[in-house]
């Protein structure tokens, strides 16, 4: 005799809890897998990083051991050049040296950073105010909007030094002494630092052309 199949009747309140069930169900595997592979990615990220961090500290410390021992090689050299062209030798920022055959040449050398002290708010203040009431017509106001310009900070919120030395030339043809006195602060907070020291080497490829050796690992 064949087995019969039977039918499970159901009202419509019960069929109702069982879809309900079988979501909440379904909701709660979907929550477990997604915990699951959260704890896989986590589990992933550690130990990519616990293997990459022993590899780059060695490179750091290669990096350092070359970079100093360039330095070294190269400090006679400085000191040499300095004497024989009569140079002061914080004089110059960056020194390039080039080989006989002219295809190879390193470039050692530091960044001016611009810092400045807090006075320099109080100078850009000063300037901003002063130059507003100056405004007399279509060239006084196209003065106006170059110094606002100059004293405008970047998209990273620095003051350029470079700029503010160019206030002098517009504020001149301005003459202005509440102008100058806000520029005068300004400049006077100005406080240059230079960076760490940076090697740059360079060679000719077969075609002529000057590549960089990447040294960092942005470069690289």
């Amino acid at each position: 005799m064949e087995n019969e199949v039977k039918t499970v009747q159901m009202t419509a309140e019960e069929a109702a809890r069982y879809e309900a069930f079988k979501a909440e169900q379904e909701k709660k595997a979907a929550a477990d897998r997604a915990r699951k592979d959260r704890e896989t990615y986590g589990q992933l990220v550690d130990q990519e990083i616990e293997q990459a961090i022993p590899i780059l500290q060695e490179l750091s410390g290669d990096i350092r051991t070359v970079k100093g021992k360039v330095l070294d090689n190269f400090r006679q050299i400085l000191d040499m050049k300095a004497e024989v062209l009569k140079l002061t030798k914080d004089g110059q920022k960056s020194h390039t040296f080039t080989n006989s055959e002219g295809n190879k040449r390193i470039t050692i050398g530091r960044y001016v950073v611009d810092g400045w002290r807090d006075t320099v708010e109080d100078g850009i203040a000063i300037v901003k105010e002063s130059v507003i009431g100056l405004i007399k017509d279509v060239e006084t106001k196209a003065l106006v909007n170059q110094i606002m310009r100059l004293v405008a900070r970047d998209q990273a919120g620095n003051l350029k030094a470079n700029k503010v030395l160019q206030l002098d030339k517009l504020a001149a043809e301005l003459n202005n002494d509440r102008l100058n006195e806000g520029i005068a602060i300004i400049k006077e907070s100005h406080i240059p630092n230079l960076s760490k020291t940076y090697i740059r080497a360079e060679y000719q490829d077969e075609s002529g052309m000057w590549r960089y050796i990447p040294l960092g690992m942005t470069e690289a």
